[in-house]
Parts: C-alpha cells; structure tokens; sequence
C-alpha cells in the first residue's frame, strides 16, 4: 500500500483541469497506454503576456500519475512559459507534499509532458536529444540511456531501484538492470573525476564577489540535488563575510534533522569548496 499524501489522495478523487482545450496553443503528448502511463497535456497561451493562462490533461495511469498531472495544470496556470520551461519533477512531487519513491516516475512525466508542450508552442524540438541518437535500454517501457542519464543527474540517484522509481526502466522483465548499473557507474565515475579536479584547484585569495558567486555554485551543484532527491530545497539568502545565511525549503522546512542538514551536509560542503572558516546560519521567517 503506497504512502499517499493528503494533497495526492485530494487531487486523485477530485482532480482539477481534466479535459482538452479546443484548439490549444500547445499540446504535449508523452508516454504509452501499452506502457502503462500516457498524458496529453493542452495549453492556452497569451500571446501578448506568454502567459499560461489555462492548462488541462488527460492522462491514463495509476493515483500519482493524475495527481501530478493535476499539480501540474494548477502550478503552471499563470506562469509565462518561461517560468514553466523551469518546473522540473521535483517541483511537481513538492506541491503534492512528496510521492512514494516507486511513483516518482509519474511526475517526472508530467515534466516531460510540459517540456514537449513548450517546444510544441515555440515550434522548436523538445531539448532532449532525437530519439534516432539514443538507445533503448528498458525495452518493456521504451526508455532510453538519454532519459536515464538525464533522471540519474537531475535527481541525484545512486541505485537501479532508484532509476525504476523516476523513470519505470527495469520495472518489467529486469534484464535491462545490469546496463542500468552500467549507465550509473559511468556517470558518477566522470562526476567523481570532476570533483577531484575541482578539489585539488589551487586555492587563492577570492574577492567579495567571486566569493558570492563560488558559494552560489556550490549550493546549486553539491548541496540542492542531494535535498531535491529527498523532497527538499535550500534557498540562499545573504553572505556577511563569512557567514552564510540559508533557508531551508520544501520537506526540509521545519524538519527535526534540519540542524543535522545544515552542519553535516551544507555547511561541510561550502567549507571543502569555498573556504574552511564558513559558517551557515539557517532564515527561518
């Protein structure tokens, strides 16, 4: 029995935005009914603003795959396209308060759903590479290496149950798990090797602003996936010298391991990357 959220069993019982809008501006159509999860996504957009101004879905799949596409149509309604093209799977599964981790692959699709109604509008591909350059890896769901590599580092994940939960690869038969593990030993192999040239960069003198702009990219490479993966989130607020003031977001917000969070995982990771006398001070009004 999955672990549902209110939010998901509310929008499951009673979604919102169901149907097809006449004659859309952008239409989104992802998955397969033979693969067990399909979505049509349908937009109204404001030529004028780029506002979205009405969105509406149809999907076929299990309670997490209509409560995502419901999250979705709600979040988005108001956004100028832009803004939308930055909603990623997370952000969806945060408005639901988190999905079980073997649904996760339901908001990831409401992602892709998004991603191909915002190209279809702007008549542009989609950003993921053409299908005819990658490989089908889970032939059961039709997943390529180009999804699972792009859901391995988008979403932190370390383990092949992890890639079935995000993305359904190895969910069926399982003979396509070993290429899985392959495809995830690779990419943390080459990470790995980025980091340790990283850390062994001479150190210097850094000015105000490159100071800022190191700790900015540390938060968003080493510390936001890593709190993504778990339903979390870190907002950078101010930097006084050296001291850093965050404020923990989503499933991290008013956590009891949040102290934990902040001393064992950012601030550790601003001091092996930035500078060894930081020190992270949690905003939290």
């Amino acid at each position: 029995m999955w672990d549902y959220t209110d939010k998901v069993k509310e929008l499951f019982k009673n979604p919102l935005n169901v149907g097809e809008i006449e004659n859309p501006d952008a239409v989104g159509e992802v998955g397969s009914i033979i693969c067990g999860d399909a979505l049509r996504l349908t937009l109204r957009i404001d030529k004028k603003t780029q506002k979205i101004i009405d969105a509406k879905f149809k999907t076929f799949g299990c309670a997490s795959a209509i409560a995502s596409s419901s999250a979705l149509t709600e979040m988005i309604k108001g956004m100028t396209v832009d803004e939308a093209s930055k909603v990623t799977n997370q952000d969806i599964a945060n408005y639901l308060g988190g999905l079980p981790e073997e649904k996760m692959h339901c908001s990831v699709m409401g992602m892709e759903a998004l991603e191909v109604a915002i190209a279809n509008y702007r008549g542009a591909p989609p950003k993921k590479e053409m299908i005819g350059e990658e490989k089908i890896i889970c032939k059961c769901f039709s997943v390529t290496d180009k999804k699972i590599i792009r859901a391995i580092k988008e979403n932190n994940l370390r383990t092949v149950e992890e890639v079935t939960h995000f993305t359904k690869a190895g969910g069926g038969c399982g003979k396509c798990k070993p290429e899985i593990e392959k495809l995830l030993k690779e990419y943390w192999a080459k990470e790995s090797t980025k980091e340790v040239h990283f850390a062994e960069a001479p150190k210097k003198k850094l000015t105000n602003l490159e100071r800022i702009t190191l700790i900015r990219e540390t938060v968003e490479r080493e510390i936001r996936p890593s709190l993504k993966a778990d339903g979390g989130d870190i907002e950078l607020v101010d930097v006084d010298r050296n001291k850093v003031f965050v404020r923990l977001l989503g499933t991290c917000m008013g956590c009891p391991a949040g102290g934990f969070t902040l001393k064992e995982l950012v601030e550790n990771k601003l001091k092996e990357f930035v500078d060894q006398d930081i020190i992270v001070e949690e905003v939290k009004e």
